[in-house]
């Protein structure tokens, strides 16, 4: 019988996101193999580099450690390059991690690491008496309480496979996810301009299959913790949403909405009288289109519609437009279609309302581990994509995400926070 790991199975995605997009092989499950060191050393040793998970009642700790586990010994004698981390229970996607330098022991009775920032501290792992000591310093850096003696309820080791490029693999980590844990907390900690509005909305415009409803998945799935399918989604040569919804975010760290709106609309399409009516946005940037409303592409809204919004207040309005575009086929947007996003793009304009452009679909996420998160914009956009925004008076910044599979937090809460203030000066 397969032997089953403790990670659910959003922790376990969680942290091959954090380690690169690798795969996470069992190897050790104490209470399966034996609850001895011994027991773990022997199925773990000369396996390379591995994860090992410690699961407490109120936490679960992780140690990456790059190469080979120890050798028994008496002594510390192994430098290794480790990077620690923590998962919080009924924390929503909080992973707090830290890299230290340190030499690690493996005895028949005990696991440790000392610390060279203070040798006098070190970490002990003790499976036969089911005790982790975890040192003060480590402590902090984890943002855990100050109990420093935690009951283990189980230890699991797991090999790490697909590490690329091991030089400098841990520091990449630990900035990717320090990166990731700010864009988070400026999400939530975010508040529109002067209180004019409580939340901001947020209008995605794009091509039919561009992956709008994908992106509010995605976004729901960051702070929900888990997937979630919300919007319906599909890969129809025709657009699949056809009703404008306006959807809030609740954030599940504590179940408060997020500060903005996100709006769905009907898949623009170069063909006249298919997709969403051009006719449709001006009332849209408005405010004058009610959440469920129905597009027809043959027939836009207008003021005599029941349901149409006639004085609609600031909150009401769009704050921002996000163009959102596959990048895998934005090379090939056809003529027509190029000319449709002037066209709209002129309305958003004439409405002075902020605009942006999402990438979806990146499917090489290395960059975030090679330290050029911050310059995907300029590495990945290619020279029609620039002139198919040139001709207009307003370049659009550029995120990128992958919204085809378990979202990219950093990615796209990143995008999400260039919606965010590209409202500020709207809202001024």
């Amino acid at each position: 019988m397969a032997v089953r790991t403790t990670l659910t199975w959003n922790e376990e995605k969680s942290l091959q996101k954090l380690l690169g997009n690798v795969s996470l092989i069992l190897l050790y499950k104490s209470t399966v193999h034996g609850n001895r060191i011994s027991n773990m050393h022997d199925r773990c040793i000369r396996q390379g580099s591995t994860v090992t998970m410690i699961y407490c009642p109120t936490n679960s700790f992780g140690i990456f450690m790059l190469g080979h586990y120890p050798e028994i010994s008496e002594s510390f004698r192994k430098p290794n390059t480790s990077f620690y981390f923590s998962l919080q229970k009924n924390k929503t996607m909080e992973m707090t991690g830290a890299f230290l330098n340190s030499t690690s022991k493996i005895s028949n009775d005990q696991l440790e690491f000392q610390f060279s920032i203070s040798p006098v501290q070190y970490l002990s792992l003790d499976l036969y008496n089911r005790t982790i000591v975890i040192p003060q310093l480590l402590m902090e850096k984890l943002g855990l309480n100050s109990d420093l003696r935690y009951r283990v309820l189980e230890c699991e080791v797991f090999r790490v496979e697909g590490i690329k490029d091991a030089a400098g693999y841990i520091n990449r980590i630990t900035r990717a996810t320090q990166h990731r844990n700010s864009l988070l907390a400026d999400l939530r900690a975010y508040r529109p301009y002067a209180d004019l509005v409580s939340e901001i909305r947020i209008l995605l415009l794009g091509p039919v299959g561009s992956g709008k409803s994908s992106f509010f998945n995605s976004v729901k799935s960051i702070f929900h913790g888990h997937l979630t399918h919300q919007a319906i989604v599909g890969s129809d040569v025709t657009s699949i949403t056809e009703q404008y919804r306006i959807y809030s975010v609740k954030d599940g760290k504590d179940g408060k909405s997020l500060p903005c709106m996100l709006c769905d609309t009907m898949g623009l399409d170069e063909k006249e009288g298919v997709g969403l009516c051009v006719a449709d946005i001006p009332h849209i940037l408005k405010g004058c289109v009610p959440d469920r409303y129905q597009f027809s592409p043959h027939k836009p809204i207008t003021p005599k519609h029941p349901t149409f919004i006639t004085s609609p207040s600031l909150k009401d309005r769009i704050h921002c437009v996000a163009y959102v575009f596959d990048i895998n086929s934005i090379d090939n947007l056809s003529s027509k279609m190029v000319a449709k996003f002037k066209q709209v793009q002129k309305e958003v304009l004439n409405c002075g309302v902020a605009h942006v452009a999402l990438f979806t679909k990146v499917n090489n996420c290395y960059e975030v581990l090679q330290d050029n998160f911050l310059k995907m914009n300029k590495s990945m956009i290619s020279q029609s994509q620039i002139q198919l925004w040139e001709s207009s008076s307003s370049a659009c910044d550029i995120s990128c995400l992958d919204s085809d599979t378990w979202p990219k937090p950093g990615l796209l809460t990143a995008s999400l926070r260039l919606c965010f203030y590209s409202c500020f000066t709207f809202c001024l």
